[in-house]
């Protein structure tokens, strides 16, 4: 019999500020039944620190404020880079459990697998005739992607900010919580979403991005780069279930500088400053608190402080995948319960989107 492991949300302050520019929201009204929020996560690497505070933290408030939300395990973005099977499946497996460990509750919200709503590919192709090459060509991530991949990139990784647009629209979704850096491609979204309505009539609501109070987490080892699982020096980045002792160990080998006060000037002194706003975000505390509080550290026993807290923050969660991790049967069964509520949101609006294009 499966275990039902999820943990509820606690505590969670409101997480989401206005963004001045144009494609952001105002925040969204708790238990409002006018929104429907969509976001979605790749099930390649742990999540790391990062991640949990910029995204999955976020999320779990989400579910606590809006009446309809969706997280997708995004498994057909995965492939854009190549994967081996057996390894991608378990990491689907894995993000499930993840997600499920961090709060999100199958029963407040929908957790599914992209690749179980074939609606997301179909609705792909038509948006893809919408959309210009010169359009992709020109966003940043592409330029950057490619040219690590010494311009061999794939034609999906090319394409895939037009299944992003589908992800989303799919649901006629109103919201979506991003990061800054994600911020270009909820514009292709928003085009996408105009381009078929000024053609086709008005069917699409234009998507707004929410973006959370938390700043980039930096890198332990390049305060100047946020953290990334695909950094390659290990010891840059904190997963979800590291070891107790390989968090102490990271943050003893953070890049800091000469000065020992604990002061907190993200221009002058961008590796303390990370440590105190990470030490911020998973106590609660404001980086005033923390600065007053850490009084007197000098960085190196500071440093000892910060993993302390972070230890503390991600003990119960690395707990709690560890069980879910053998549940195998279960997390099955929630992506799929989750699929097939996703089904039938997503299929009368394809239907629909089929009838206006002229296939039926």
């Amino acid at each position: 019999m499966a275990l039902h492991l999820v943990r509820k949300a606690r505590g969670c302050r409101s997480f989401i500020r206005p963004f001045h520019g144009g494609t952001v929201a105002d925040p969204v009204p708790q238990n409002s039944s006018m929104h429907r929020i969509f976001s979605g996560i790749q099930p390649t690497g742990i999540p790391h620190l990062g991640n949990y505070l910029g995204a999955i933290e976020s999320w779990v408030s989400l579910q606590e404020k809006c009446g309809s939300v969706l997280f997708s395990i995004v498994d057909l973005h995965s492939i854009t880079v190549p994967q081996d099977p057996v390894v991608l499946h378990q990491s689907i497996l894995n993000m499930t459990a993840v997600l499920l460990a961090c709060g999100i509750d199958p029963e407040k919200s929908i957790l599914f697998q992209q690749s179980q709503v074939p609606e997301h590919s179909e609705l792909n192709w038509i948006f893809g005739c919408l959309i210009r090459m010169s359009q992709l060509q020109n966003l940043p991530q592409w330029k950057t992607k490619n040219a690590s991949l010494k311009q061999e990139g794939s034609v999906g990784l090319f394409t895939y900010p037009i299944l992003q647009a589908a992800d989303i629209l799919l649901y006629k979704s109103t919201h979506v919580p991003v990061g800054e850096d994600q911020v270009t491609h909820m514009e292709l979204v928003r085009d996408v979403a105009q381009r078929f309505n000024k053609k086709y009539g008005e069917f699409f609501p234009v998507p707004k991005s929410l973006l959370t109070s938390m700043k980039k987490v930096k890198s332990l080892r390049d305060p100047s780069t946020k953290m990334s699982k695909s950094d390659p020096d290990r010891l840059a980045t904190i997963g979800i279930t590291d070891s107790p002792e390989e968090i102490v160990m990271k943050f003893r080998k953070a890049v800091t500088d000469f000065t020992s006060e604990v002061t907190y000037n993200p221009s002058t002194r961008m590796g303390v400053s990370n440590m105190v706003d990470i030490h911020a975000a998973v106590t609660g505390l404001t980086v005033e608190e923390v600065v007053h509080q850490s009084a007197g550290l000098d960085t190196a026993r500071y440093k000892d402080v910060v993993a302390a807290a972070v230890i503390q923050k991600f003990a119960p969660i690395r707990s709690e995948i560890e069980k879910l991790k053998v549940e195998k049967h279960y997390l099955r069964k929630v992506l799929h319960t989750g699929a097939e509520k996703a089904k039938e949101l997503a299929k009368p609006v394809c239907q629909e989107v089929k009838k206006l294009v002229g296939f039926c």
